[in-house]
């Protein structure tokens, strides 16, 4: 545990990227061709939402030095979504909210912390908050279905930006290490 602890940010900012990657392509596949894969539409949706946990881990770490209650927020809104939009894929639960509320918050609050990072380009923070509100359509089924599908460009290519970003660049270590030694300072 202490090893992953000590993990260059970069590292994982990079490895956040190929899971995140990782999500899009099993959950696309998924979507564009649903159940008629049969038992294997479960499995894409399986690895897609073990993969955003892995994300959501990795993000909880990264923007800890930002703000790590948000950080810790903008996690459990992500953990919830995937725990709800899982047990409505197999009709364990039937809930009245879409999960995409839930990821709406997510990248709301990603970001915010990505505007409060020094770290990381301010406009996927932009980009990551409109993303966020277009998510957040789904709070009204009529809307969303209005909307749709330019209510779910947005998060979409927000994200995949961020992906990208992750992928190639990582996160600038040496403004994260300052940015946690400023947080850690701050809180003793």
């Amino acid at each position: 545990m202490e090893s992953i602890a000590e993990t260059s940010p970069r590292f994982k900012a990079r490895i956040a990227g190929l899971f995140y990657l990782i999500t899009f392509v099993a959950g696309s596949v998924a979507l564009m061709l649903g159940r008629k894969l049969g038992v294997y539409f479960y499995v894409l949706n399986i690895i897609s939402t073990a993969s955003y946990v892995v994300v959501t881990l990795l993000f909880y770490g990264i923007f800890e030095p930002v703000n790590r209650g948000l950080s810790l927020l903008a996690a459990l809104f992500s953990l919830s979504g995937l725990l709800f939009g899982t047990l409505s894929m197999f009709h364990l639960v039937s809930f009245p909210l879409n999960n995409l509320v839930f990821f709406g918050f997510y990248c709301l609050l990603i970001g915010y912390l990505i505007l409060r990072s020094i770290f990381l380009p301010r406009i996927l923070g932009v980009l990551m908050a409109i993303g966020g509100l277009g998510w957040l359509t789904f709070l009204s089924p009529q809307l969303a279905h209005y909307l749709s599908p330019y209510n779910m460009a947005p998060g979409i290519v927000a994200e995949g930006l961020l992906t990208l970003w992750l992928l190639v660049i990582g996160v600038n270590e040496q403004r994260w290490r300052e940015q946690a030694s400023a947080q850690r300072g701050a809180t003793e």
